[in-house]
């Protein structure tokens, strides 16, 4: 039971492998869990729906808004639960074949479709013994996109985006932020923590991530350590690897206290 000026937020962790169905069948558990704890707001990790050893796996996925099993299996878990859900991510056409667009849907308690986010910066990743790219099978956004919810604006953004603080500075100033992610364990290790505490702070904002974390289909190895972020830059909850929630309940008239207090948010100049 939430007070007056506090709900409680879920990030969920996965582990997802090749198979649409189970993966599929892995999230619908984990959103019952997180709406049985209390959650209100439950996040989904990047790609919950399918982690492949061939990355243009994902491409054969893509169908248009609105359509699709993944689509409605976010629908349903959304109104089953009356949660508000970040469907992680799910690929949608784009104009090019071969590549897709990698979404980010947001879903209300009716299981409506009230946002949709297309990640916008593609990762790019090689040290000579890991390499990514995902411009080769991915169309990038151009919008920024976000909704209002019964607790603030909530930003929509998708991994690799957590480098780009610009994307979080568009008005209306978020306050709640998603981060669904598959971060890879080498950049992980190093900058995720940093990033999501970094974001939380800059935008005096509470920040979910939410992870893949383990061992994948081809050997990738994703980082884990979903976690939910105070806009102080405290880390409320993380579940470090495997399967996983990291549930808080966030203090909204606290978040007002320290945006009153500091109001970096209306001291800053550059456009």
């Amino acid at each position: 039971m939430t007070m007056p000026g506090e709900m409680i937020a879920a990030a969920i962790q996965m582990v997802s492998g090749d198979e649409l169905d189970a993966n599929l069948a892995c999230a619908a558990q984990w959103v019952a869990r997180a709406a049985a704890a209390g959650a209100e707001l439950v996040v989904l990790p990047e790609y919950f729906y399918l982690m492949p050893a061939d990355e243009g796996a994902r491409v054969e996925l893509a169908c248009a808004p609105g359509e699709g099993p993944i689509h409605r299996a976010l629908a349903q878990m959304a109104a089953r639960h009356r949660v508000w859900l970040v469907g992680g991510t799910l690929p949608l056409l784009s104009p090019q074949p071969g590549r897709m667009y990698n979404a980010s849907l947001l879903f209300d308690p009716d299981g409506r479709c009230r946002a949709r986010y297309d990640k916008m910066h593609l990762f790019g990743f090689d040290d000579g013994n890991e390499r990514y790219d995902e411009a080769a099978t991915m169309m990038p956004g151009d919008a920024v996109a976000g909704a209002a919810t019964p607790w603030g604006e909530l930003r929509l953004s998708v991994c690799y985006d957590l480098r780009f603080p610009e994307l979080y500075r568009q008005p209306p100033a978020p306050a709640l932020i998603s981060a669904p992610a598959a971060f890879t364990h080498t950049t992980g290790l190093a900058h995720w923590e940093l990033l999501l505490r970094a974001r939380a702070v800059d935008n005096l904002a509470f920040v979910i991530g939410a992870g893949q974390g383990g061992r994948h289909a081809g050997g990738k190895r994703t980082f884990g350590h979903s976690m939910i972020v105070d806009p102080w830059g405290q880390v409320l909850a993380c579940v470090e690897e495997g399967e996983g929630m990291a549930l808080a309940r966030l203090d909204l008239d606290q978040q007002a206290q320290w945006r009153r207090r500091l109001p970096a948010l209306q001291h800053r100049r550059l456009a």
